[in-house]
């Protein structure tokens, strides 16, 4: 089982992207904000202060920043799935998951959706806290 404690998180990392059902929502861009958690394929322990034994957390936040820019969406459902397959294509990681937020509801801080995913050979969910 998949252990709570061996993750890295990315906190409310700031994305630009065209998302909005409205064609007028998508015309400018906005900022958006993500949890992203990581779950490497090798524990976190013993990495002799190696980057190169862990995720790159710096080159995570890049690529979630350059696939959030790349395209337009017009649910936050799809940008939020394709942050996950992108992160698990370029990274060793058992799972991932991504909550995306957009502020765009009155009288609401924010709107979000949540994306579980697993890498191959990884079909055992995190524990939810």
């Amino acid at each position: 089982m998949l252990k709570e404690a061996d993750h890295i998180t990315l906190h409310d990392l700031g994305l630009v992207a065209r998302a909005g059902v409205p064609d007028m929502e998508r015309a400018i861009p906005q900022r958006l904000s993500a949890d992203i958690r990581l779950w490497p394929r090798q524990p976190l322990s013993d990495l002799d202060d190696d980057l190169s034994r862990t995720v790159d957390y710096g080159a995570a936040a890049r690529l979630c920043r350059a696939t959030a820019s790349r395209g337009e969406y017009r649910l936050i459902e799809t940008l939020a799935d394709s942050l996950c397959s992108d992160l698990l294509q370029s990274f060793p990681l058992k799972t991932v998951r991504v909550t995306l937020k957009k502020s765009i509801l009155p009288d609401t801080d924010a709107v979000s959706v949540t994306l579980t995913r697993h890498g191959s050979g990884s079909p055992v969910a995190p524990t939810p806290h």
